[in-house]
């Protein structure tokens, strides 16, 4: 009796371990012919000998876990930021205050991806390199709607990172975090993309679009600007705050989708400013009440609360209470997704527009406009003594002019804690003199400004508030 048993529990240990052998063998098989289907997207005026194309794989989902090679790849093209900030005194007052963060190599020729706020302020940059190598760097430009900026020291040959894409992030995706918290160099943290399209309404601009990703991978100070790869080690974000109470990680960490940073550095290049592609509405997000109200298929999608006069949604045909479902068939479910897909469109590019109108679908053809309410394409129009001195400018549109019967500069934008923002200041303060001079356009009026060493005395109006209003501040 007990032969016959151990006969059969040995026949099933035998039968057990040989399933097992092909089962691991079978998934062996399917994961190394799985199909990874890779798209290359490149990067627009960009050599390809200096800087990768990016692409996105496409994985079985119980591919096994392995973060060696993608830290492998995007360590060393992470850098450590030290900026010695403007001004005599730190809060400490002992001597000048320094600020550091990190940022990402793009180019071998040493360009490098980083956020607005590590540099903001900054009188000189110190980047060191992962292998100790110390450069100094200069700001070639800076977008406070979306906290990039773009540096470059000199130096060739660098190892740089890879674009990947992230549209194609899943929420499940592990994800890592390069950078240097606490500056300590070279750390790597692992997570999962947690959310994406999350505002969390930190950025200070009138334009300002967040269309976060959020993720748990650990973020502390001094990761500001640092890379957020894919488990292939391609850049999918830059890593640009965490929701905290102490100052300190707390859970969720934010991170500028890769695809707005690609279209704002390529703009920053060509231009030296980001040039805005502007739908002209007032978005607002749909409820559930909404949609049963306007008998939507789905809570989703973005309603039109208003229209801007004249504006590219105006000249489409679009009008208060249509809800935007998709841009180029790309599904839009809330405001900062649509915010996300316009950062990546010009001004004078045409965008197909699904809308749901009185229960039905329609189309319409919508060619995105700039600031001025035109398709053309603005130069950088002295956009550094504008960022100096925290405000930006434009000029105003002839509807403007003549409703109103005026002429200056309009303020479109003010951030806090910068020369213009300590002068209680306000956006849509309109600038028509300067120390007692008249100014009809920016160029007028920056230029008037350059001139001046000392008080410098701002007098103009609101087109909202009767009376003028004049505002001081101190050029160097």
């Amino acid at each position: 009796m007990f032969k016959k048993i151990f006969s059969i529990v040995s026949l099933s240990i035998i039968v057990s371990t040989l399933t097992s052998y092909l089962m691991i063998l079978n998934f062996k098989n399917s994961w190394e012919n799985s199909d990874r289907k890779i798209t290359p997207v490149h990067l627009v005026n960009y050599d390809e000998n200096s800087v990768r194309t990016y692409e996105q794989g496409s994985f079985a989902a119980s591919a096994p876990t392995n973060f060696i090679k993608a830290s492998t790849i995007a360590t060393p093209t992470v850098v450590n930021i030290q900026s010695t900030l403007k001004g005599d005194f730190d809060v400490w007052g002992m001597g000048a205050g320094k600020s550091s963060g990190s940022g990402v190599i793009i180019s071998k020729e040493g360009y490098i991806i980083t956020n607005r706020h590590v540099i903001d302020n900054a009188k000189s940059l110190l980047v060191t390199l992962s292998d100790n190598r110390e450069f100094k760097a200069e700001i070639i430009g800076q977008d406070p709607s979306t906290d990039i900026a773009l540096l470059k020291i000199k130096s060739n040959n660098l190892p740089f990172i890879t674009f990947g894409n992230s549209d194609s992030l899943q929420v499940g995706e592990w994800v890592l975090a390069v950078g240097n918290p606490f500056n300590l160099s070279s750390t790597v943290t692992a997570g999962i993309v947690s959310a994406k399209g999350r505002s969390i309404d930190i950025l200070d601009d009138a334009y300002r679009i967040e269309s976060f990703i959020q993720t748990d991978a650990v973020v502390n100070p001094g990761n500001s600007g640092g890379a957020l790869v894919n488990t292939r080690g391609d850049l999918v974000g830059i890593n640009t705050a965490i929701m905290t109470k102490t100052g300190r990680y707390e859970g969720y960490s934010f991170a500028v989708p890769v695809n707005v940073v690609k279209k704002v550095i390529t703009d920053l290049l060509e231009f030296g400013k980001v040039q805005r592609g502007i739908l002209g509405i007032g978005p607002e997000n749909v409820t559930s009440d909404l949609a049963k109200s306007l008998n939507l298929p789905e809570v989703a999608g973005v309603y039109v609360g208003r229209v801007n006069p004249d504006g590219a949604a105006e000249k489409a045909g679009l009008k208060p209470s249509d809800v935007i479902t998709k841009i180029n068939n790309k599904k839009v479910l809330s405001v900062p997704q649509l915010q996300e897909i316009l950062a990546t469109f010009r001004p004078g590019e045409r965008l197909i527009v699904e809308y749901f109108r009185n229960g039905a679908k329609n189309f319409t053809s919508v060619i995105l406009q700039n600031k001025m309410s035109t398709t053309a394409l603005l130069p950088d129009q002295d956009s550094e003594m504008q960022n100096a001195l925290g405000f930006e400018l434009r000029e105003l549109s002839p509807q403007e002019k003549k409703q109103f019967d005026i002429s200056g500069a309009y303020v479109h934008s003010i951030r806090k804690k910068t020369t213009i923002g300590k002068t209680n200041m306000e956006a849509g303060f309109i600038i028509s003199k300067v120390n007692n001079i008249k100014v009809g356009t920016v160029s007028q009026t920056i230029n008037e400004i350059s001139k001046v060493k000392g008080k410098v005395k701002l007098e103009g109006f609101y087109i909202d508030f009767p009376g003028k209003y004049s505002y001081e501040f101190y050029m160097e």
